[in-house]
């Protein structure tokens, strides 16, 4: 095979890789930065270079062939280990290089990640870091993540874990012109009878569950309303707004609890949960650039 050949090759492996593991041109080409049908192209062109079909294509969904799978499952972690042998020559130079990739719930950019960037990233110009905000608990490893960053509790096995952040609480949170017209909780299962801002996870499509905790007796509620949103933020937005009982980290709500704006409803039911950690596959030895991301992100 000439050296062309190799190198196209090469390139329509990974974006076949990109889009069986997205199940999706669209979401695919996304990633890639890529149009979808330069993606689509990419992947005619390898598999007509390797004679095979590698993936089953309907107007539902796009799956990996029994041919498709073979390569995902034996070529795509060599792929991965090539990657990252040749990532690791930049820990050779004089200034480090690299792009690393991580997802992070929008709490966690806010509360932690947009600070300690905002020292980190102009000691080493040669260093981007993509964050892609996700509240769902994202398979990194699937995704090709470098990172993930969660609440301690949420971390997936064979994961090193680094905490960045300090334990925090949980608060359920109303306005006073809220609670003049519902009378405020006095035990979780109250909220059963409130209009509580609920937030979908999207990893599996679920509605969260709100989690209390007093003198050892954990209790989960599943609660009702009118708002549904996607992120923390904007349950706060709302709860602000008078619309109901939002469920946030009791950090976020502090501005307008400082100000009596909100009051913590169930105090005393208010469960602490470990604090936000930055984890990656314990099998890959960080980048030199992930390694100084890693020190930068660390709680002192």
């Amino acid at each position: 095979m000439e050296h062309k050949d190799l190198r196209d090759a090469f390139a329509g492996l990974g974006i076949f890789f990109a889009v069986a593991r997205a199940r999706s041109f669209t979401k695919a080409a996304a990633r890639l930065g890529m149009s979808q049908t330069a993606v689509s192209q990419a992947v005619r062109a390898l598999e007509e270079r390797l004679g095979v079909r590698l993936l089953s294509r309907n107007s539902r969904a796009v799956t990996p062939t029994e041919a498709g799978e073979q390569l995902l499952q034996t070529v795509a972690p060599q792929m991965e280990q090539i990657d990252a042998e040749v990532e690791a020559l930049n820990d050779l130079r004089d200034s480090p290089t690299g792009t690393i990739r991580i997802t992070a719930s929008d709490h966690a950019v806010q509360s932690v990640l947009m600070g300690k960037l905002r020292r980190f990233l102009p000691q080493y110009p040669g260093i981007k870091v993509e964050v892609f905000t996700d509240n769902g608990l994202v398979d990194i490893v699937a995704e090709r993540f470098d990172a993930g960053v969660r609440l301690g509790e949420s971390l997936a096995q064979d994961m090193i874990a680094v905490r960045i952040g300090p334990d925090a609480r949980f608060a359920a949170v109303a306005t006073q012109s809220y609670l003049a017209r519902h009378p405020a909780p006095e035990r979780p299962e109250d909220l059963l009878r409130h209009n509580c801002i609920n937030i979908r996870l999207p990893t599996h499509g679920n509605l969260w569950s709100w989690e209390f905790e007093k003198d050892g007796r954990e209790v989960e509620i599943r609660v009702d309303g009118q708002l549904i949103f996607n992120n923390g933020h904007d349950c706060l937005n709302a709860a602000v707004a008078g619309l109901g009982v939002a469920y946030v980290p009791e950090e976020m709500a502090e501005p307008y609890l400082r100000t009596g704006h909100l009051v913590h409803l169930l105090r005393d039911w208010s469960p602490i949960w470990p604090g936000l950690h930055l984890y990656y596959p314990s099998r890959r030895q960080p980048s030199g650039a992930m390694a100084l991301l890693i020190a930068a992100l660390r709680l002192e």
